[in-house]
Order: C-alpha cells, then sequence, then structure tokens
C-alpha cells in the first residue's frame, strides 16, 4: 500500500503527521498547517518536521490493491483495511529516518492516528484527536457507508457525499458560508469515486478502538466543535475525562460556533491547540 505525503515543511526533532477527514484529502490541513508554523516561528521554536500525507484512493494517493488490505466482509466491508494503512503510513514515516511522531488525526484520519497508537505505540510521541470517535460503526452506520461505497463505485458518482459541503441545521457560520461551500465542494468533486468507496468500505470494517484510553502514555490533545453533529463536546468532553482518569496528560478544546471540520473552519484555534501539545510533548521527553 503506497502513501503519498505532502511536506509542508521540513526541519529537526519529531514530525508532526496530520491525518485528513472524509471525503476530502490532505487540502483541508493548508490553512491549520500554515497557521501553526507562523506560531510557532513567533514563538520561537526550531523549525519541525510537518506532514499531510492522503489516504489510499485520497489526492494524489493511488487505490490499494485487494491484496494489500485482505478479504472482505459479506456485506463487503475491510476488516483489515484501517490496520493495513496504519502500517503504511507508519511505514511512511519510519523511512524518513524519524522513530516517533506526533499523529493528528480528524474525524476518519482520528481512526487511523488511533490505530497508529493501538497498533504501533513506540511510534506514537504525542496524539491529538479532532471530532472523532474511538468507536465502530453502529449496525445503521455501517449499511449506510456500505451504501454509498456501493453507488459511489458503481454509477462513478460522487452524489452521495456532496452533503458534506451544503449547508445544514445548525451548523457553524464558517460551514455556511460561500467560501467554505465553494473549497469543500471543489475538494470532494476532485476525489475519486472508486477511492471514496474504499474509504467508506474501510471505516464501516474498522475494529472498535475503545479500549485504547487506558493504554496512551503520551500526551493527548482533543478538539471538538461546538456544532459538530456527530462528534460534539458531549461525546469528546467524555473521552478526556476517562483518558485523565487513566494518567493521561490530555488537554480538552471546544471551539465555539465550529462544526465538523474544525481544522478548516477554525484553523488557528486547532493550530493552537496543536502547539500546545508539542509543548507538552517536548516537556516529556
Amino acid at each position: 500500500m503506497n502513501i503519498a505525503n505532502t511536506v509542508y515543511r521540513q526541519g529537526e526533532g519529531l514530525p508532526l503527521v496530520l491525518v485528513h477527514a472524509f471525503p476530502v484529502d490532505h487540502r483541508m490541513w493548508d490553512r491549520c498547517a500554515a497557521s501553526l508554523m507562523a506560531q510557532a516561528d513567533g514563538a520561537g521554536m526550531t523549525p519541525f518536521p510537518v506532514y499531510a500525507p492522503d489516504m489510499p484512493g485520497a489526492g494524489d494517493c493511488p487505490l490499494p490493491g485487494p491484496a494489500s488490505c485482505g478479504p472482505a466482509d459479506s456485506d463487503g466491508a475491510l476488516p483489515g483495511a484501517l490496520d493495513a494503512m496504519a502500517r503504511a503510513f507508519v511505514d511512511m514515516i519510519a523511512a524518513t529516518g524519524a522513530q516517533k511522531a506526533i499523529w493528528v488525526g480528524l474525524s476518519m484520519g482520528g481512526y487511523l492516528v488511533e490505530a497508529v497508537a493501538r497498533l504501533y505505540p513506540q511510534m506514537v510521541a504525542g496524539l491529538a484527536l479532532c471530532d472523532t470517535t474511538m468507536m465502530a460503526d453502529r449496525p445503521a452506520s455501517r449499511a449506510k457507508r456500505l451504501h454509498i461505497a456501493q453507488t459511489c463505485d458503481v454509477q462513478g458518482t460522487l452524489d452521495p457525499v456532496m452533503h458534506f459541503a451544503r449547508p445544514q441545521e445548525g451548523d457553524s457560520t464558517v460551514k455556511r458560508s460561500p467560501a467554505f461551500v465553494q473549497t469543500m465542494t471543489e475538494w470532494i468533486q476532485s476525489q475519486d469515486p472508486r477511492g471514496i468507496a474504499w474509504r467508506e468500505r474501510m471505516a464501516a470494517g474498522r475494529p472498535d478502538q475503545s479500549d485504547l484510553v487506558g493504554r496512551i502514555r503520551v500526551p493527548v490533545a482533543l478538539v471538538s466543535g461546538r456544532c459538530d453533529p456527530s462528534s460534539p463536546p458531549r461525546a469528546m468532553e467524555p473521552l478526556a475525562q476517562a483518558m485523565r482518569q487513566a494518567g493521561t496528560d490530555v488537554t480538552f478544546t471546544a471551539i465555539d460556533d465550529c462544526g465538523h471540520f474544525s481544522a478548516v473552519e477554525h484553523p488557528d484555534q486547532v493550530a493552537a491547540a496543536l502547539l500546545d501539545l508539542i509543548g507538552r510533548v517536548g516537556r516529556q521527553s
């Protein structure tokens, strides 16, 4: 499984690895990464590597071959795909010479960095989970994902995921803005329907990763938009509390007037939370 990596900056020390959400690619990190680097420079920090890999089938990353992620379940879900992708991401980072990294994932990107922490804890110096969950899909959510995958694959269409670009009731001010709608529309329309289908099948088949809570021994940052319909503070703050009770160094940031794509909607606030995480990792090492 090959991974396409975007390098925002080279530097010294631990890489920061930014993993994107569904159904877009690494470009969703552009403004947040720029803000993070500017804030780090303003704080007099030595430049550090900042990477934003694309998941298979997203952006410039090719689709994986069937043999690279194991057999499918009877309903089409790919139970081995998340772990295979985690291995590919770790191999890609290791190939740069890094022994550890700070891993940041938003939504579906969170599933990936959780898998890295579960399978390769020795590669994790810090972890940021933005607008995401550790739980596996419930049956209805799994079935919905697989229906979307089938439609995108068979009809070669992106229509089933275009709602991510359309304002919904209760959305943030930014998500309702014409600029956000245009940008998100362009990002989604540039995707390969087959890549959308693969990522939905991967997510549908992923394991529950909730037992990771008691095993994390590195600094963690949790971020949630207050308008997020799927991972709001009422869902993510208990995760922070559970981690704290398990002895994890964790912060929780709830962002006002912010939906699911926090790093796109409020890049400066997410960047500030990540900069704080980097500082805590540095103090622990």
